[in-house]
């Protein structure tokens, strides 16, 4: 595993989530789209596929995890900072192989890739207040 191919799963990942939280399509059919759509070359295809799998399947735990931390209602966020951070928050909860810093980090370009100029405060605002009650900070030393 590169880390450059999991950046570009997760970039591949926030997008094929943004796409079902826009449209509620079949999440085989989105991955196939993109298989046939995109350039997909130096990718974890794999990593791309559990991302994007995984976010849909759990959607509802990964929502109840984050209301808490959230300054707004999740109906109400752009649909960018929701879909990455359902993807950190999945990151987070369902894949313990990835550090925490790794996750937040990765979240946090994922928002200066692809949201508005301020997102990627509030999205390490809410994914460092969800490290801080869960601990991860403390364990880190």
């Amino acid at each position: 595993m590169k880390p450059a191919e999991r950046r570009r799963a997760r970039q591949f990942a926030v997008q094929a989530i943004y796409q079902w939280q826009m449209t509620q399509a079949n999440v085989a059919n989105i991955i196939d789209q993109f298989l046939i759509d995109q350039d997909l070359a130096k990718t974890d295809l794999d990593y791309f596929r559990d991302l994007v799998t995984g976010v849909i399947q759990h959607c509802d735990e990964l929502d109840h995890t984050l209301a808490p931390y959230l300054a707004r209602k999740l109906n109400d966020m752009d649909q960018v900072d929701k879909a990455i951070l359902r993807l950190a928050m999945f990151e987070l909860t369902k894949r313990s192989d990835i550090p925490y810093k790794v996750v937040i980090n990765e979240a946090i370009e994922l928002a200066k890739d692809f949201a508005t100029d301020e997102s990627h405060k509030y999205v390490n605002g809410v994914l460092d207040k969800y490290a801080v009650s869960q601990k991860m900070r403390q364990s880190d030393k």
